[in-house]
């Protein structure tokens, strides 16, 4: 079946002769009726069968036929048996009616012109509102007071950094003891590198004392800090894990500015990386009162983790009157990294912060992860209660200043970290597979006892990976 090319076409119409003889059926021949004349079939479908084509003797199928039939219902009588086709295109413009020309309506420019006025206007609009928003934008000087790239390799200078070395687990239930060990800090390929590890097993298995203090490394002056024991019998055991926690306290601090980190995050899970501010002095009170800046903070865990694993950061502030009232929750956020995780790239955390304002943000200024606005005091943004559950009264420990940024109103230092697993519920008890229950006394050893599962997932990128450290004070404050 298909269509015949040219040269297959006989050049001439068979020979009467050559046709095979037919037999004119009549009426009877046909049970359901005889055949309509052509005349009466002549408005009938074109793609009929080819038993129906008019002009063929008898309903019979001849070579080429079906072809020349087709061809032929399609023609008009003006075609002269040739395809028919004719242009659409006008040849002759000057023959096209045109009555708008003859009387014109002077009213009908105005539907040109009210729409003009209208764009005009709107561009106007948003000429003006753009002015007015660059007008609000505020930009700060700044001196540049700390700028590390890691890139001559060497040691963190010692006279900016301090590698804190604690068992206390800084009131987090930290699991890690972190050290100043080469094992877990240390300057690699223009990176500084924070890396977790495994806690020594004899110190595990056996009754062991880990004494700070007697090794003259200890960094807290807190008993609870710089001590840690194993006792086999009770299932008490020391840090079943070892990391690092370094800070600018000693050499590098600001009040207002900007600080940025350029980092990639662990992957492993339970890791908790972190990239945060903590006052000088207390100039409030002990903690909450005196503020925290968290810049970033993340889990190691992959992204199917419920509460956000390494493609989740989140930003907060945590201030109020003492430890039982921390309203941290309402400044408060958390980011998604776009098509990746924080771990696969490096990513910038920067914070910006001044007396009228601070916030954080990723990569650029334009991403704003946390905004807080400091444009009234903030004891009434906390909802305090007036006393505490023994009916003691609870006193604003800002309202002193007079300034809406207090306790933000004083020099904070940087700290970078990465913690293993806790008790504070940063990993919440229960979900997915976390094997350990914050409140049970042997919460180490079950953390220790599953770390055939959580080990392996150390070992390919564990790693706080930091690229860069920059901080800027702003123009005005401690002398710039």
């Amino acid at each position: 079946m298909g269509w015949r090319s040219k040269k297959e076409e006989p050049s001439e119409k068979p020979a009467t002769s050559d046709l095979p003889t037919l037999t004119t059926p009549t009426a009877d021949s046909f049970p359901f009726g005889a055949p309509k004349s052509p005349a009466s079939i002549s408005n009938r479908n074109p793609f009929a069968t080819p038993g129906s084509i008019p002009g063929t003797p008898g309903g019979a199928r001849t070579p080429g036929s079906l072809l020349r039939a087709s061809t032929t219902a399609f023609q008009l009588p003006a075609s002269k048996g040739k395809t028919y086709f004719k242009s659409r295109r006008i040849r002759d413009p000057s023959t096209i009616s045109k009555p708008w020309t003859e009387v014109k309506d002077p009213k009908k420019k105005w539907h040109t012109i009210f729409p003009l006025i209208g764009v005009a206007v709107g561009i106007a609009l948003v000429g003006l509102e753009v002015w007015q928003g660059l007008g609000t934008v505020t930009n700060n000087k700044y001196c540049s007071v700390y700028d590390v790239d890691f890139t001559n390799g060497g040691q963190l200078d010692p006279n900016i950094w301090t590698k804190e070395v604690q068992v206390g687990g800084f009131g987090n239930g930290d699991f890690a003891q972190t050290t100043d060990s080469d094992e877990n800090v240390f300057i690699r390929d223009g990176e500084l590198i924070i890396k977790p590890t495994l806690q020594d097993e004899k110190l595990i298995n056996e009754n062991t004392v880990i004494d700070l203090q007697k090794q003259g490394i200890c960094t807290s002056d807190q008993w609870k800090d710089c001590h840690a024991v194993t006792n086999t019998t009770n299932g008490t055991i020391v840090n079943p894990a070892k990391s690092a926690r370094i800070n600018t306290k000693k050499g590098m601090s600001i009040q207002y500015g900007r600080v940025e980190v350029t980092a990639a995050i662990p992957e492993g899970d339970w890791l908790w990386p972190a990239i945060w501010m903590m006052p000088v002095e207390d100039k409030y009170g002990a903690w909450p009162a005196s503020g925290e800046i968290d810049i970033m903070e993340s889990r190691g865990n992959n992204y199917t983790y419920q509460l956000g694993g390494n493609d989740i950061m989140s930003s907060a502030l945590h201030w109020g009157p003492n430890v039982g009232l921390d309203s941290w929750y309402r400044t408060f956020i958390k980011r998604t990294a776009l098509h990746t995780t924080f771990a696969k790239t490096y990513h910038t955390f920067g914070l910006e912060w001044s007396e009228k304002y601070l916030f954080t943000y990723v990569d650029n200024r334009l991403l704003q992860a946390l905004y807080v606005p400091f444009d009234g005091p903030m004891w009434p943004k906390g909802h305090f209660d007036s006393s505490d559950a023994n009916g003691t009264m609870i006193v604003d420990p800002w309202s002193q200043t007079g300034n809406p940024s207090t306790p933000f109103d004083q020099s904070f230092y940087l700290i970078l970290n990465v913690a293993v697993g806790g008790t504070n519920g940063w990993f919440q008890d229960g979900l997915q597979g976390k094997p350990w229950v914050d409140a049970s006394p042997t919460s180490k050893l079950d953390f220790w006892k599953a770390r055939d599962q959580w080990l392996p997932t150390w070992e390919e990128n564990g790693e706080f990976r930091i690229k860069s450290v920059k901080m800027w004070q702003q123009a005005g404050y401690k002398g710039c």
